[in-house]
């Protein structure tokens, strides 16, 4: 269609299409916001809201009192472990002492070093007993944790229990929120579908096209590509039928649209040609001239054959004779190409 546009005008339209895609994106910007946040009408479902509150009051203090029993016992049990190490390090280093001193005693054989024996073996059993003691402490420290880890096990044993028919509800409200949720959405999203739906029947053409255009892509693309994805699913069920259903209605509206246009065009070839020629808008006309195509009819006709000046499918006059010079020129032009003598082409604009 561009063919048939002035310079200007057809840099014009390119510009209007340009704000009409700038005002769909803005659009689209706003509706996919508003959409997402739909979510957030009803408040956040969370499994706790489906169990008893006094129980739930009471496990949680019983896990977070053996939660910190078994923290307090986990530090202890590291701090004795620790002093056991000690222990046994000082025990290891004392009676390796102890052996070299033995060996170079018996090396020796000093009679006088039997006091400092004794006082030895004593210094060294007294680590050994420290080492003990600390292995026990050790081992005390050991059960407390174990009896502390049990007792939290239990709390969260019987906290899973409590848990698992508040799961089951609280699976069943998510799901029905999800419905809620996209019901809200169909309600925002659906009247828009209609409108734009009513707007490319009626105000497509009319003077602020740019703004309808851009409506019509905003609806669309929020229906298909903001609304579709928050789908429920129930195991594809869902989408499937919402895919037939959205495809047997745009199927029928294609079929219906063919069938007008065929209508359409049958009763507007049986016109006479002066008749038809007022029912063609001249930018139509001459577009279609320049794609090889009979303006009346739309059916393929060889333009570069000099011999051809009426339509073989329908009859319209494509090329006639100036008035003013006899040149053979486009039936549709509104002045002579060769003299400009203004033509009477009874064209819409």
């Amino acid at each position: 269609m561009s063919k048939g546009l002035r310079f200007t005008e057809k840099w014009l339209q390119r510009a209007l299409w340009l704000v009409a895609f700038a005002f769909a994106a803005f659009l689209i910007g706003l509706g996919s916001a508003i959409v997402g946040n739909l979510w957030d009408v009803e408040p956040e479902l969370t499994v706790e809201q489906f169990m008893d509150s006094a129980q739930v009051a009471r496990l949680r203090g019983e896990q977070e009192s053996a939660q910190g029993k078994r923290d307090t016992a986990q530090l202890a049990f590291e701090q004795a472990k620790q002093k056991h190490e000690v222990a046994r390090s000082n025990t290891r280093s004392a009676r390796e002492t102890f052996d070299n001193w033995l060996a170079t005693r018996h090396a020796t054989s000093r009679p006088d070093q039997d006091p400092e024996l004794i006082t030895r073996t004593r210094a060294l059993d007294a680590l050994e007993a420290q080492e003990r003691a600390a292995l026990a402490a050790v081992q005390a420290q050991e059960q407390i944790l174990l009896d502390a880890n049990q007792a939290l096990q239990v709390a969260e044993d019987r906290w899973e229990k409590m848990q698992d028919p508040a799961r089951t509800a609280y699976v069943d409200a998510a799901r029905a929120k999800e419905l809620r949720v996209f019901l809200y959405r169909l309600a925002l999203t659906l009247p828009l579908l209609v409108i734009a739906g009513w707007m490319f029947a009626r105000k497509r053409k009319g003077a602020y096209w740019p703004f309808v255009w851009g409506f019509i892509i905003f609806a669309v693309f929020t229906f298909f590509f903001e609304l579709v994805p928050y789908l429920p699913s129930y195991g594809g069920y869902v989408r499937y039928l919402v895919g037939i259903v959205v495809t047997f209605l745009v199927g029928r509206y294609a079929i219906q649209s063919l069938q007008h246009y065929l209508a359409r065009q049958k009763e507007a070839e049986a016109l006479p040609d002066v008749q038809r020629r007022r029912t063609l808008r001249y930018d139509a006309a001459l577009a279609r001239l320049g794609k090889g195509v009979c303006p009346g009819c739309e059916r393929p006709v060889d333009l570069k054959d000099t011999s051809v000046d009426y339509c073989p499918h329908c009859g319209i006059g494509l090329f006639d004779r100036c008035g003013g010079c006899s040149s053979r020129k486009n039936a549709f032009a509104r002045f002579c190409f060769s003299c400009g003598t203004p033509a009477n082409t009874s064209l819409a604009d």
